[in-house]
């Protein structure tokens, strides 16, 4: 069990360095911290370095079986399963944005300006709290006084105390994800549209814009598989706790770990202006 938690950190820390540099390529130049598109790539780095590290010390404290109140652990899944939605959340932003530029370019850098961005961190951040105040309001209206002083291993599961609880909280995700997903979706119909009709430089771009979506599309389907990791985890816990922990690690590796890492630095390297920016980083760096 050991080895897994040391072998989990080397891989936490190398994603968490490559997500930090990502992040101050953002801010290497003004060009991209005051872009609309970057800013909420940068929400994406911080979200997901964010929930790297939370659900890391969470699968820590599981491994070694060690208990928390439950008052402590409600405050900390409060914002695992706030910022489990950030990430999905920011790229239908990010998709629309895409959209806004190539369907509606004349009126890009009013919807799209720094302000704009900014109220669009906002919105984001209340709608991911939507499922919180869902599962949160269930778990208030069922559990007793006395069980918030209990210890208990620290999970989401811990809030589902009635099955029916559990089916609520996978509608209102399945909800969301449909919703983004539709969201997508018309997004890339409606550039294609604009891609037939276009030609020279405007067809490449947005060609290029195209490959964009279709990557925010892949993204959302890691993040819908992560969503369905709880549910597998809830049904393995009533069987087996040892099971449990297999299970959970594996999912925290394949569906937790490496998305959070590989799909940004995907999404930064196939960028022109940001890749080069990245390497004269990684000059100044290693030079």
């Amino acid at each position: 069990m050991t080895d897994r938690v040391m072998t989990v950190q080397i891989l936490v820390i190398i994603f968490l360095c490559i997500n930090m540099l990502l992040t101050v390529t953002v801010f290497k130049k003004e060009s991209f911290y005051t872009s609309s598109r970057y800013i909420l790539f940068f929400v994406t780095l911080l979200s997901d370095s964010f929930l790297l590290v939370t659900t890391d010390i969470l699968l820590i404290l599981t491994n070694f079986r060690c208990s928390l109140q439950v008052w402590l652990c409600i405050i900390i899944c409060l914002f695992v399963i706030v910022y489990s939605i950030v990430t999905p959340v920011t790229l239908t932003a990010m998709t629309l944005e895409r959209y806004v530029a190539i369907c509606m370019p004349l009126r890009h850098g009013q919807l799209c300006s720094t302000r704009s961005t900014m109220y669009c961190i906002l919105i984001i951040h209340g709608l991911s709290s939507g499922p919180c105040i869902v599962i949160i309001s269930m778990f208030f209206a069922t559990a007793s006084i006395s069980f918030y002083n209990q210890y208990t291993i620290c999970s989401v599961e811990m809030f589902m105390l009635y099955r029916w609880q559990d089916h609520a909280r996978s509608a209102v995700s399945q909800f969301y994800f449909m919703t983004m997903g539709i969201t997508i979706a018309f997004s890339y119909v409606q550039i294609i549209k604009v891609a037939k009709a276009a030609s020279g430089e405007n067809k490449r771009s947005t060609q290029k814009g195209l490959r964009t979506v279709i990557l925010h599309a892949f993204q959302l389907l890691l993040c819908l598989f992560q969503l369905w990791t709880p549910f597998i985890e809830s049904a393995v816990l009533q069987i087996d706790f040892n099971l449990f922990l297999n299970v959970r690690y594996f999912n925290y590796v394949i569906f937790n770990l490496a998305p959070k890492c590989l799909s940004p630095l995907i999404y930064g390297l196939r960028d022109e202006h940001f890749f080069l920016a990245l390497k004269n980083l990684m000059t100044q760096i290693t030079g």
